[in-house]
């Protein structure tokens, strides 16, 4: 079986705080994999508003749609432990980049993910190019993905 792998970056630009809630435990009695893709993308919206104190329609005078999503599970996260999600943009293309996210509760990482963003216009239904002062503040990180 392949397994896909996100490589993050050195260095981030953010980080959120979010503490797991009983809604968020699954059947396992831990944090649930449809659960954490919810508790990223609220982290995406603390992010967006910290960089241009906008949100997901106006991301510096575009709208964002995400195109992919991977997350690497690494361990448990379980009822009140207290996560801190540090995330970084990297690898700009014309259109979107590169979001990623290191989930990590005190000194264990419990997840590694990548979101490809795609700069987008919902009233034209197309996609749109990446806005000149958004693509200023991406660095060239070099993140990827990588299938083994």
């Amino acid at each position: 079986m392949s397994r896909v792998k996100v490589n993050l970056p050195a260095s981030f630009q953010f980080s959120a705080n979010y503490t797991v809630r009983v809604s968020d435990l699954n059947y396992g009695n831990h944090l649930g994999n449809d659960r954490l893709l919810s508790i990223l993308h609220q982290a995406r919206i603390d992010f967006i508003s910290h960089l241009c104190n906008g949100s997901e329609l106006d991301f510096f005078g575009v709208s964002l749609i995400m195109a992919d999503v991977v997350i690497n599970y690494q361990n448990e996260a379980f009822l009140n432990d207290l996560l801190t999600i540090d995330m970084a943009l990297a690898n700009p293309t014309k259109a979107g980049f590169d979001l990623y996210y290191k989930v990590s509760c005190e000194n264990k990482n419990i997840a590694a993910a990548k979101a490809g963003m795609v700069c987008f216009d919902y009233n034209e239904r197309k996609i749109v190019t990446i806005p000149d002062k958004l693509l200023a503040i991406i660095p060239d990180n070099n993140a990827c993905v990588s299938i083994k």
